[in-house]
């Protein structure tokens, strides 16, 4: 049978095997009764057995009783489309206690019923990092905004009334001093105020959001404004359904994340932003101190064609007094942050020169049957 086939194939099938085995990741394909069929290099080194011994026993062998591995190979099969699923444990005693990875899955069109399976692991400080909207970060903060509101603010106000007291006083040399306390006591008390949100515990007043109005209503503020020299254009998903939100938070997210890229893109004249929408049925993560896994499959990104995040500053990007800008509180994308994290959904970002991506998760409402969606 082999004899008969043609040299190319051959030849090319080689090919495809050397750059799995290239591949840093562990890629595995898995047939229609669950077994394993290939596996590259990064595969045998993570389940720490021999492509051999892979074949030899269903994949179901090699991962913990009721993985989610498993029945996302099922979900692929039976919707004939790509899934992905974050922070998934694959850890057993052969491969360690504890592996958390992101698997990507998708089906193999000449092959009926096999499933590619790719997964990507994360380490420890990425597992941090990811952890639900970076919310430690924005936590941080809270008991610091609420001690500053009463320890600072209080004698700010004195400080501000002694300088008022002052300037009627004096002549106009002493003035301008009086007046540069006054303004530089206003500055720090609209700092602490900014800071104040992050210890609103408050429940969130959520309802159904039309989030290509929110969207067409911020870009309208931002060409009216910060953004009037730069490009917006849209890439949306008509079809989407209603987000699950407060609308007047939702404005603040992306108004701040479409000012940041602004400012990333400065003078440029071929500076563009890009707002896209669009439903991710597959994107389940799971939710801190909790068995349960959560669908979010409304995804909203805003993308410019900036310099980029600094390599070094992209992992603590969201926390807080963290900023590339000579004038920055580095307060606006940990409250960026902690809006999300509120709504129950998830922020991250990625970045090269020349393309900066903020991508935004959340969940639909749930009045709507988002299954429909998935036909």
């Amino acid at each position: 049978m082999s004899g008969s086939s043609p040299a190319q194939p051959r030849g090319a099938e080689s090919n495809a095997l050397l750059l799995l085995d290239a591949l840093p990741h562990p890629v595995l394909l898995v047939d229609e009764k669950g077994h394993v069929t290939e596996a590259n290099g990064a595969a045998q080194d993570f389940f720490q057995v021999s492509v051999a011994m892979l074949r030899r026993q269903p994949i179901a062998s090699f991962v913990p009783f009721g993985s989610p591995l498993l029945a996302l190979i099922d979900q692929v099969r039976m919707r004939g489309s790509a899934v992905n699923e974050y922070r998934v444990d694959v850890g057993t005693p052969r491969n360690g206690s504890e592996r958390i990875v992101d698997i990507y899955a998708s089906p193999i069109l000449e092959k009926p019923n096999h499933v590619v399976v790719m997964l990507q692991e994360r380490t420890m400080a990425e597992k941090i990092d990811r952890q639900l909207t970076h919310r430690g970060a924005a936590r941080s903060v809270t008991g610091l905004a609420a001690m500053l509101a009463h320890e600072i603010k209080n004698p700010l106000s004195g400080i501000r009334g002694a300088a008022q007291l002052l300037e009627s006083s004096v002549d106009d040399n002493d003035r301008a001093l009086t007046r540069l306390i006054c303004d530089e006591a206003d500055r720090i008390v609209k700092l602490v105020d900014r800071m104040e949100v992050f210890s609103d515990e408050r429940p969130i007043e959520r309802e159904p959001v039309n989030i290509h109005v929110v969207l067409e209503h911020v870009k309208r503020l931002a060409q009216s404004g910060f953004a009037r020299s730069i490009r917006i254009t849209e890439e949306y998903d008509p079809s989407l359904p209603p987000v699950y939100a407060n609308r007047d938070q939702l404005i603040q997210v992306f108004l701040n994340l479409i000012k940041n890229a602004a400012e990333a893109i400065g003078d440029d004249d071929d500076g563009e932003i890009m707002l896209t929408t669009a439903f991710r049925p597959g994107i389940r993560l799971s939710v801190p101190g909790s068995a349960n896994r959560v669908t979010l499959p409304l995804e909203f990104s805003v993308r410019d064609n900036g310099p980029g995040v600094p390599a070094d500053m992209l992992p603590h990007l969201f926390d807080p007094f963290v900023t590339t800008k000579t004038n920055g509180s580095g307060l606006g994308l940990a409250l960026v942050a902690k809006i999300i994290g509120d709504h129950g959904g998830v922020i991250e970002c990625e970045s090269q020169p020349g393309r900066t991506t903020f991508r935004v998760l959340l969940p639909a409402y749930p009045g709507v049957m988002t299954s429909d969606k998935d036909e």
